[in-house]
């Protein structure tokens, strides 16, 4: 199955896994997919990662994280930029999503990056997506 894109697949698979009470997600394994899954984790967002299966068939597999009300710890994920809509913006307007309670995650030149690590570096790029 071809699809268009790759990045609202993977919050959408966040999304429907963490909405249904489920453990791990299991999703296509790519560059750009491991390094959000990797600023999750950071973040705090998410429990763990691994990468599993051949370099050619890789799953990237996410392990969600849960309050002790069993609530998920992501409560909306959006995606910001889209294939046909791309949305870029410069160092001096990174984006605060809930007035610093969530995170933007970019891609800049100086690799993918949260809204705070964007503004420490001075740097703007493509808004990918929303996580609060």
């Amino acid at each position: 199955m071809n699809i268009s894109d790759p990045i609202a697949d993977l919050l959408t698979r966040i999304r429907n896994a963490s909405r249904a009470g489920h453990d791990t997600v299991e999703i296509p394994n790519s560059r750009i997919k491991n390094e959000v899954a990797r600023i999750l984790k950071r973040e705090g967002f998410i429990q763990d990662y691994t990468v599993e299966g051949s370099k050619a068939k890789s799953v990237l597999k996410l392990y969600l994280k849960y309050t002790v009300n069993e609530e998920p710890v992501i409560q909306g994920l959006k995606r910001i930029s889209k294939p046909g809509l791309r949305q870029y913006v410069p160092a001096t307007e990174v984006p605060r999503v809930l007035g610093g309670m969530g995170l933007a995650i970019l891609s800049t030149s100086h690799g993918v990056v949260t809204d705070q690590e964007a503004r420490k570096d001075n740097v703007g790029g493509e808004v990918l997506c929303h996580v609060w």
